[in-house]
């Protein structure tokens, strides 16, 4: 009951309250956590930036939200170790909602995305993750990390191009048509930065691939700028302006200040207009926001688990993710979600508790405070070469190929349909297709599993001989609306010149109504046939269900046993009782 009990719990930090108020928590384990987190938070910094920069906006809005989402999800949430900022998972969303409504639109709809998951975890809705199928969860992540690649191209290939088209065609054709433009000294970069990340794991140092990466590749860039080859830096790309009237370039050395979402610029840098038409036009961005950050943050939950052999709790999960998300904004936070690899290394690096979350939160505090000159000299390319190593472990690319090769036909339909949907339309299309499509096929399958046969020749189950023109029938699997039809058109093919039939109901364990509507038209055309009907060893489901649709025995036409063998002691007492 525990593991059930965890399942719906409810409670504001009940991840906190559970490691560190019901658990003993000591010197040793606040630094380990301390340890933890100073680890992954020098992780975060880097990978924040980069992926406020591919979700449209400037980089300092991603270390806002690793500080102020990092810090209150992991305060007020169900999963002790997940580390919680924005996503790669995130990037298809947002980037749209950024080109089309600005920096406030994409504020706002994050406002409107945490009362969404508030509102699931008040409703119970915790256990989604369950209901999303393997090949819909690969096909969408899979899809994405198609989108995201393709987007860093720009940088990472040093395009003079200003912004992508908004569907995935004009994206391809706008990098093609640039692609005569590309710059060899950023190319060069991004390369270097790329086989840093591939090869430095093989060193076994424990240290980060991407932190040696990125730092000797702003070496060299800031050596060969030097040289005038102009390659592309967060400074050289990003500018800020201070409530003082003071500017600069790169990332803002100051806190993050309170302010409304909708007062943050809108497009072309103009405030948005607060209203309903805006917070209608909103919606849809905002549902597909929180359904993946539930599915995001229940599946790291999940893992995290299997790690570490702790129980989270799904609903104060989703509470704490939708609290973080709505409180973000106000400080520059863009939308938020537990983090898959940051959550694992956070594990490897000996994290007890949500403290942890709340350490790393802080060192990237302390990273945009004390660091904003030297991130200004991150280069774009190296940026870029970043993102597509995380779109390459998002897509779980072994995992697909497996899948591809051994999963049933139908799995194999489920997840192309998601993985092409979500590159040509949109993820929250290729959910909701892939979901459809697999229910189908599901339901497809669950009936053809639904079968009826003659045992009238059975003496293992027969004991009691059959009067002549009588036959019994085995009915298993479940009588739903997908099966009962064909079900019952059997039964009446195979029920023609009988005097009565015993249906032997023991593997039935749901009639439906479409079941019910069947089973009607068939006891009707046995009437109509002078064949009597005998059903026997009903489970109480479908016992219930005829009981509620007032049927009732029938003297010649009807009746029910509660065995097989009582069934058949009576039809061979009264044989003659039989109609026709």
């Amino acid at each position: 009951m525990p593991h059930r009990a965890h399942l719906f719990s409810l409670r504001i930090g009940h991840a906190l309250r559970e490691s560190c108020l019901q658990e003993q928590y000591g010197r040793q384990r606040l630094l380990k956590d301390v340890l933890a987190g100073i680890t992954v938070g020098i992780i975060a910094i880097p990978l924040a930036m980069a992926l406020a920069i591919a979700s449209g906006v400037a980089p300092q809005y991603g270390l806002y939200t690793a500080i102020i989402a990092g810090f209150i999800i992991a305060l007020t949430g169900g999963s002790r170790l997940s580390i919680s900022g924005p996503t790669a998972a995130f990037v298809v969303i947002l980037y749209p909602i950024a080109q089309q409504y600005g920096l406030g639109g994409l504020l706002l709809a994050t406002v409107m995305s945490g009362v969404i998951l508030v509102g699931m975890a008040l409703v119970r809705l915790g256990r989604l993750i369950e209901y999303i199928p393997e090949p819909v969860t690969l096909g969408f992540t899979g899809g994405i990390a198609v989108v995201i690649a393709t987007l860093q191209l720009k940088d990472f290939l040093g395009l003079n191009l200003t912004a992508l088209p908004e569907h995935y065609a004009g994206k391809v054709a706008a990098l093609v048509s640039a692609f005569p433009g590309l710059h060899w000294p950023s190319l060069v970069i991004a390369l270097l930065t790329l086989a840093i990340m591939l090869l430095w794991p093989r060193l076994k140092t424990g240290v980060p691939a991407h932190l040696p990466a990125v730092i000797l590749a702003s070496v060299i860039t800031l050596l060969l700028n030097r040289q005038g080859m102009d390659i592309a830096t967060i400074s050289s790309q990003f500018s800020y302006l201070l409530p003082d009237g003071s500017s600069g370039q790169g990332i803002p050395p100051v806190l993050p200040e309170w302010i409304w979402p909708w007062l943050q610029p809108g497009p072309g840098g103009s405030e948005l207009t607060l209203s309903w038409a805006l917070l209608r036009d909103l919606l849809p961005a905002a549902f597909a926001i929180a359904m993946l950050g539930a599915i995001e943050s229940l599946l790291c939950a999940v893992v995290l688990d299997g790690m570490t052999g702790k129980r989270h709790s799904a609903n104060s999960e989703l509470l704490g993710q939708g609290i973080g998300n709505i409180i973000a904004p106000f400080f520059g936070g863009i939308t938020a979600t537990a983090a898959i690899a940051r959550s694992a290394a956070n594990v490897k690096a000996g994290a007890e508790s949500p403290v942890a979350a709340m350490v790393h939160a802080l060192v990237v505090l302390a990273g945009l405070v004390l660091l904003a000159p030297l991130l200004a000299y991150l280069p774009m390319p190296a940026m870029a070469a970043l993102l597509m190593v995380v779109a390459w472990n998002m897509s779980e690319a072994h995992k697909a190929v497996k899948l591809l090769k051994t999963a049933p036909v139908a799995d194999m339909l489920v997840f192309l349909t998601c993985f092409s949907l979500t590159i040509l339309f949109d993820m929250v299309l290729a959910i909701t297709v892939g979901i459809l499509v697999a229910a189908v096929l599901f339901v497809r399958d669950i009936a053809e599993m639904t079968r009826v046969s003659d045992i009238s020749g059975h003496r293992r189950l027969l004991e009691t001989p059959l009067p002549a023109g009588w036959s019994v029938f085995k009915i298993n699997g479940p009588l739903f609306f997908a099966a009962a039809d064909r079900v019952f058109s059997e039964l009446a093919e195979m029920s023609r010149q009988r005097r009565g039939v015993v249906l032997y109901m023991d593997g039935v364990a749901i009639l439906d109504a479409g079941g019910m509507a069947a089973l009607g038209r068939f006891i009707e055309r046995c009437r109509e046939e002078q064949i009597e009907v005998v059903m026997a060893d009903l489970q109480y489901q479908p016992l219930k269900t005829l009981a509620r649709a007032g049927v009732k025995p029938v003297s010649g036409e009807l009746t029910f046993y509660s065995t097989l063998q009582e069934a058949m002691e009576k039809v061979a007492k009264a044989p003659l009782t039989a109609v026709g």
